[in-house]
């Protein structure tokens, strides 16, 4: 198991919301490999239930969020999502000036 100690810059600045998804909303490209443009963070805040998330760069690794959570997702890092069961989640788009 992997946790990064991944920050969001302390100037970066949320510029879009997504969600809440559920296991029945969660758009299909979250589950395969995908990656953020380049200065673009991500913050994904699980509020219900557990998620899979796996890094799949050469750092590789998956944790597994139980609610409530919260990770920062860095620019260009590839990572999807696996779920098992019953969750909510958002994800925030922030980026620096």
């Amino acid at each position: 198991m992997t946790l990064r100690a991944e920050k969001l810059p302390a100037d970066a600045t949320c510029y879009r919301r997504i969600g809440p998804f559920d296991e029945a909303s969660l758009p299909a490209g979250l589950l395969g490999e995908h990656r953020l443009k380049e200065d673009v963070w991500g913050v994904l805040t699980l509020v219900d239930g557990a998620i899979g998330f796996a890094w799949d760069d050469a750092e590789g690794g998956e944790i597994e969020l139980v609610a409530p959570a919260s990770l920062v997702i860095p620019p260009t890092v590839p990572h999807h999502l696996t779920v098992g069961g019953p969750f909510s989640l958002t994800i925030e788009f922030h980026r620096q000036p």
